[in-house]
């Protein structure tokens, strides 16, 4: 019984890791809290509406249409039915770029969704034959988006990663090399345009 009870707390807490890191969330608090360092005054509100707007507003209501339409699990654990949202996801996230660029964002906030856009159009690819992690990707970019911004103090948010990758495998949605798959690549991207557009 108490085995039982010990398995269940951890279900619940894997549950909890998963759904607090989905891409909408994390996006709110990193172009958010971005925003707020970067910027102050009507800037800081442009540029935070047209990210919230691009990143978490029009994939959300994407994915929870498509979810509901089809009667799907919120994290859509069969790859092909990630193929649709993925697609329309990808555009909106093209369309945050494009305005970012517009108005003159920081260079940073827009890498950010520019990474977003590359990440997603990767794994668009990458599902059409084979499952990764979303969820790693989506978090270990971010995280290492933060160590480069923030240096020594960015490290406080490593520790997300393997959490992220441990609630994904206790769920069994995905396998070991589909986690780390997911994390190698979000660190590879960032890193790529972190040097290609804003130096080391």
């Amino acid at each position: 019984m108490a085995g039982w009870n010990n398995y269940k707390s951890k279900e619940k807490i894997a549950n909890i890791v998963s759904i607090l890191t989905n891409a909408p969330i994390i996006a709110f608090f990193m172009f958010s809290g971005l925003s707020y360092y970067f910027l102050s005054g009507a800037d800081f509100i442009i540029v935070t509406m047209v990210t919230l707007i691009f990143s978490v507003l029009i994939p959300s209501i994407i994915a929870y249409t498509w979810i509901k339409n089809k009667n799907l699990e919120l994290d859509m654990p069969n790859k092909e039915d990630r193929l649709y949202p993925l697609l329309w996801i990808l555009l909106s996230y093209s369309l945050g770029v494009i305005v970012l660029h517009i108005i003159f964002a920081p260079p940073v906030i827009t890498v950010l969704m520019f990474y977003y856009f590359s990440s997603t159009m990767v794994i668009l690819i990458i599902s059409l034959f084979w499952k990764i992690s979303i969820h790693s990707v989506w978090v270990a970019g971010p995280v290492a988006f933060l160590i480069y911004i923030f240096g020594y103090s960015g490290l406080f948010f490593l520790p997300i990663i393997p959490l992220v990758m441990w609630s994904r495998l206790f769920l069994k949605r995905h396998t070991p090399i589909q986690v780390i798959a997911g994390a190698s690549m979000g660190f590879v991207l960032i890193t790529v345009q972190i040097y290609f557009f804003l130096g080391f």
